[in-house]
């Protein structure tokens, strides 16, 4: 019998970015990314999935409405309304492509929870209705 479950929660965020390579010239940016390389950037309604792995029958462990405040301090609050290029350091010099914003979401996520006696298991991100990673996948 298992001891334990995955508890998910979905979040909506609104964010914008470019997709652009600086060590390549604009003209191979443009090709490669086409019209997600404006310059000015564009943007995306996302989804992100956090899967969580608590323990079952052994006490007190993660509930929804702390995963749910977790994600929003360590996570939403960074990402929500803003342009990820500029406004989150850690895209200044990597692409925010879909994979990378999972990969970085996991990072923040992953100790917070982990200090509740749960386990981070992986993120989804969701860039389209098509298009989403998964970290780890």
């Amino acid at each position: 019998m298992p001891n334990h479950a995955t508890l998910v929660q979905r979040f909506d965020f609104a964010a914008s970015h470019r997709l652009h390579c600086r060590e390549l010239p604009d003209q191979e940016n443009r090709r490669i990314f086409g019209k997600c390389n404006n310059p000015a950037g564009h943007g995306h309604n996302y989804r992100l999935e956090v899967h969580a792995r608590v323990p079952l029958g052994s006490g007190p462990s993660l509930q929804p409405d702390q995963l749910e405040r977790l994600v929003m301090e360590h996570a939403m609050d960074r990402l929500d309304h803003k342009h990820l290029n500029t406004d989150v350091p850690e895209f200044a010099s990597r692409n925010p492509s879909v994979e990378w914003i999972a990969q970085t979401c996991f990072e923040w996520l992953d100790g917070p929870i982990r200090s509740t006696g749960a386990q981070l298991l992986r993120v989804r991100v969701w860039e389209t209705e098509k298009t989403s990673a998964i970290y780890p996948g």
